[in-house]
């Protein structure tokens, strides 16, 4: 058997958990196989290069530092802004998630850390909810081509 390479269109079979046990995503759950091609950038790093070097039918289990996965926590992406910024009427629910738009069109994601409603002020948390977290996979290499 042929070990996969980058560049090749892989189809793999995964379990993700955290430290504690707790299973975050699952194909196998889906019973629905995840395709990508090594190497191009559409997974994340640690992930991608622990498919490298692998050969169909094979298993294995790796565990990713955050810099491997979603990057650290960065204080720079907790930030005060103004609730005038939201519409009339929003209700601010802290541990919500808020959809926006960046200056440049680009979608934005955040959590509400906390709402100061006497300053006007709502701190949002742009760090993606995977940041900072070490990540456990289970991958089964089911096709490569």
């Amino acid at each position: 058997m042929s070990e996969v390479k980058s560049g090749q269109a892989v189809s793999v079979h995964y379990v993700g958990t955290f430290d504690d046990g707790t299973e975050f995503d699952s194909s196998r759950g889906r019973n629905q196989p995840l395709s990508f091609q090594v190497g191009a950038g559409q997974m994340i790093t640690g992930f991608d290069s622990a498919v490298v070097g692998m050969s169909v039918g094979e298993t294995k289990t790796i565990r990713l530092e955050p810099e491997d996965a979603y990057g650290p926590v960065s204080d720079q992406l907790v930030q005060n802004i103004s609730t005038s910024l939201f519409p009339e009427g929003f209700d601010f629910v802290v541990g919500a998630t808020v959809r926006g738009e960046a200056p440049n069109g680009q979608p934005l994601l955040a959590m509400i850390e906390s709402v100061n409603k006497d300053d006007n002020i709502v701190v949002l948390n742009f760090n993606h909810p995977m940041a900072g977290k070490h990540l456990n996979f289970e991958i089964e290499l089911l096709t490569a081509e």
